[in-house]
């Protein structure tokens, strides 16, 4: 099941759900169906989550889900990544936007995350999902 956070990811779901054989059957979207207490039993029941660097990031994190999430610098990791649980960064943490608190990126074809293919994404998914598996 891949579950995807609004628009602006369905195309990123999509290509994350083909490159590993997930029929469009399979795929469950619930961007904007569920409340908070919803998505938050829905997290605590995963192996572990995909996400940006966003609140469900941290509420993965709050309800003890390892997290992969695809982070932009512009703060640092080291305050601001999720807490408490296994996490691995991707994305380019030394990128020209490092720590300008950018709300949209600064730099023009957005370099910290588009090296950061859908199949890097599960990589790091499965990767972590065996090592907390052991």
């Amino acid at each position: 099941m891949i579950l995807t956070g609004g628009p602006t990811e369905r195309d990123l779901t999509a290509a994350v759900a083909a490159g590993r054989g997930v029929s469009g059957g399979q795929v469950t979207d619930l961007g904007g169906r569920t409340s908070l207490a919803e998505l938050a039993a829905v997290l605590a029941g995963a192996d572990a989550v995909l996400v940006a660097n966003t609140g469900v990031a941290h509420l993965s994190a709050a309800v003890g889900t390892p997290v992969v999430s695809l982070f932009a610098p512009v703060v640092p990791a080291a305050r601001w990544a999720p807490y408490g649980v296994p996490v691995t960064l991707l994305g380019d943490q030394d990128a020209p936007c490092r720590d300008s608190r950018a709300v949209r990126c600064p730099v023009p074809g957005h370099p910290c995350l588009t090296g950061v293919s859908a199949e890097a994404a599960c990589r790091a998914l499965d990767e972590l999902r065996t090592r907390e598996a052991a």
